[in-house]
C-alpha cells in the first residue's frame, strides 16, 4: 500500500500512524538480527519500515534487497532510500526500476550525505544536486515508477542551509515537484517542529510531516548525531544527559523516557505520525510505541 494511502486512511480514522528507519547491516549475520528485530516489532503494527541508503549513498544493492525481504518475507510495507550521490540518472532510473519490480510501492527521495571524509557534496555530473530534481525525475515516469514518493524536512533548518526560510523554499520545490509526504530530520525539542509545521502551512505546504524521533541510547550517541545533523539539544535534557554520561543504563532510560514524553505531547497535538529512528536496535522503540499504544495520547488532544 503506498503511504499517502496509509495516511489518508489513518487520519479518517483519527489515528496516527507509526514508521521505523533502518541501514542494511554489513553482514549476512546482520541482516538475520535485523529481520529478527522488525517480526520483533511488527506486533506494534508499524504502518511502514524505511531503509537507509548507507553513508554515501554506498548500500544501494544491499537497500534494494533488504525492503524486498522485507516486503515478501515479513510482510511489512518497506520504504526504499533513494539518494542522488555518486549516481548518474541512468543508475537511479536502475534502481528504481528494482524497486519497482520488487513490487515496493513507495520510495524516500533524497540529495544524500557526502561520502565520509568529504565536506562538500558534489553532484555526479550526470546526475542531480538537489533532492527536488529527483523527485521530478522519478515523477517524469508514473507508468514505470509509480511510486509515492517522500522526502525529508528539517524543523531546525538544513545542517549546510541555516537560513530557515531558504530551506523551506528547498522544501517547498520537493512538494511541487511531487512530494507526497514528508519526513522529519530528528529534534529533541517540539516546539522547533511545531513551528516548523505552522511555517510549512502558511507557504502553503500541505503535505503530511512525520515528526522523526530517535531514543538515544547513549549521550555519546545523541550527541554525534546532533553535531550531524544540526539539531539542538535542549539545556535540561543536555544537563540531565551529563549526570547520566558515565552510566550506560540510565543514559538508556533517560533516552526511553524523553522520546516517550516527546511522543505523547506530539501525539496530544495532533501529530500525523511519528518516524523512529531505531538505528537497527529494538528494545527502546518497542517499549516507547507499546507505552503509547498503551496510553493513546492521541485521544487526549
Amino acid at each position: 500500500m503506498k503511504v499517502s494511502d496509509i495516511l489518508r486512511f489513518a487520519r479518517e480514522r483519527g489515528e496516527p500512524v507509526f514508521s521505523f528507519e533502518f541501514f542494511p547491516p554489513k553482514t549476512p549475520e546482520g541482516e538475520a538480527q535485523l529481520l529478527h528485530t522488525v517480526e520483533a516489532l511488527r506486533p506494534l503494527a508499524p504502518a511502514f519500515v524505511s531503509v537507509t541508503y548507507g553513508a554515501g549513498g554506498s548500500s544501494r544493492r544491499k537497500t534494494v534487497d533488504l525492503v524486498t525481504r522485507l516486503k515478501r518475507e515479513v510482510e511489512v510495507e518497506a520504504v526504499a532510500h533513494v539518494t542522488c550521490v555518486d549516481a548518474s540518472r541512468d543508475e537511479l532510473a536502475e534502481v528504481l526500476d528494482e524497486v519497482a519490480a520488487a513490487g515496493i510501492q513507495n520510495v524516500l527521495a533524497l540529495r544524500g550525505d557526502p561520502p565520509r571524509g568529504v565536506k562538500v557534496f558534489e553532484p555526479h555530473p550526470q546526475g542531480f544536486r538537489w533532492a527536488s530534481e529527483l523527485v521530478a525525475f522519478i515523477r517524469s515516469e508514473p507508468r514505470r515508477w509509480p511510486f509515492c514518493v517522500g522526502a525529508a524536512c528539517y524543523p531546525e533548518g538544513h545542517v549546510e542551509t541555516r537560513d530557515l526560510n531558504r530551506d523551506l523554499g528547498h522544501l517547498r520545490l520537493k512538494v511541487e515537484a511531487g512530494a507526497e509526504f514528508l519526513v522529519s530530520q530528528l529534534f529533541f525539542d517540539n516546539a522547533h517542529y511545531f513551528r516548523f509545521v505552522d511555517r510549512a502551512r502558511a507557504a502553503g505546504i500541505q503535505a503530511p510531516i512525520l515528526a522523526g524521533i530517535m531514543p538515544f541510547t547513549s549521550v555519546e550517541q545523541a550527541q554525534r548525531f546532533t553535531q550531524m545533523c544540526g539539531a539542538q539539544i535542549p539545556p535540561l535534557l543536555k544537563a540531565a544527559m551529563e549526570v547520566r554520561r558515565e552510566d550506560p543504563e540510565g543514559s538508556l532510560q533517560l533516552g526511553v523516557a524523553h522520546a516517550t514524553l516527546q511522543c505523547g505531547d506530539l501525539l496530544r497535538r495532533g501529530v500525523p505520525g511519528v518516524h523512529f529512528y531505531t538505528l537497527n536496535r529494538s528494545p527502546s522503540t518497542r517499549a516507547i510505541l507499546a507505552a503509547l499504544r498503551a496510553s493513546a495520547p492521541w485521544r487526549d488532544g
